[in-house]
């Protein structure tokens, strides 16, 4: 555990240090605030025109539905783009400065080594989404706001943050050049939520339900809504170990060359 803690202190040093980092989570503000009272206003005016549009969903005159989860849909778009920008430089500037090899003759692992920039990555995905969370919070001063299923629709997106950051640490171990690294993920990150698209193709029961299980935004639904289900969080812990899986042997084959 030292020898993680190790890497995961120099890795969010070098977070809090990089001016990169601030300026995304600058931008990052700066885009929620434009966005935020926006999403207020039309929510409020929903409500003000309720009355003239009884057709209008049940749903969308509720605060969760009508801003909270338009909140946290921007602010997985921000992380679609910006979680590849936290990762792309841990293995990839590494290994162009020539420090990765530094890296994999100390005396560690490469499951360390993995482990404890992943938790670097996942410590700079909380500041952002910290961030996020401070205009709902800002928000509950004047309305009433259902905590628990706010925490839950938050931890949802985090677990999704989660699985772009463990395939984007993989992308990031495949080349030296951060450019392309940032590439790739961006495409791993996009194309995930396009797995699952066979729900609304395929025909056969059984197809379908190999589908809805591996589809991404199946997943996310349920616990946007407020819902914890026990299939949802071994799914997302499927992707995570799976890519750091991969990521362990990319490190692991670059030490024994």
């Amino acid at each position: 555990m030292d020898k993680i803690f190790a890497i995961l202190k120099k890795e969010i040093r070098g977070f809090l240090i990089n001016p990169n980092f601030l300026i995304v989570c600058g931008l990052c503000s700066v885009v929620m605030s434009w966005i935020y009272p926006i999403q207020l206003n039309l929510f409020a005016t929903e409500l003000k025109t309720y009355v003239y549009q009884m057709q209008m969903p049940q749903q969308q005159l509720n605060i969760h539905y009508g801003v909270f989860l338009r909140h946290l849909s921007y602010l997985n778009l921000m992380l679609i783009l910006v979680v590849p920008a936290l990762s792309m430089r841990l293995f990839a500037e590494e290994k162009k400065m020539r420090t990765y090899d530094l890296l994999l003759t100390s005396p560690i692992s490469s499951s360390q080594i993995v482990i404890g920039k992943y938790l670097a990555v996942l410590g700079a995905i909380l500041i952002i989404m910290f961030l996020a969370f401070l205009y709902p919070a800002t928000t509950s001063f004047f309305t009433q706001v259902n905590w628990g299923t706010l925490l839950i629709a938050f931890m949802g997106i985090f677990l999704v943050a989660s699985v772009y950051a463990a395939m984007n640490l993989f992308c990031s171990s495949l080349t030296e050049s951060a450019i392309l690294s940032y590439v790739m993920a961006v495409i791993f990150n996009v194309s995930i939520w396009f797995v699952g698209i066979g729900v609304d193709v395929v025909d056969g029961s059984l197809a379908r339900q190999i589908f809805e299980h591996i589809s991404l935004n199946q997943h996310l639904s349920s616990m946007v809504e407020g819902t914890i289900r026990t299939t949802s969080l071994i799914y997302f812990a499927s992707l995570i170990f799976l890519f750091s899986f991969l990521t362990e042997r990319v490190v692991e084959s670059s030490r024994w060359r």
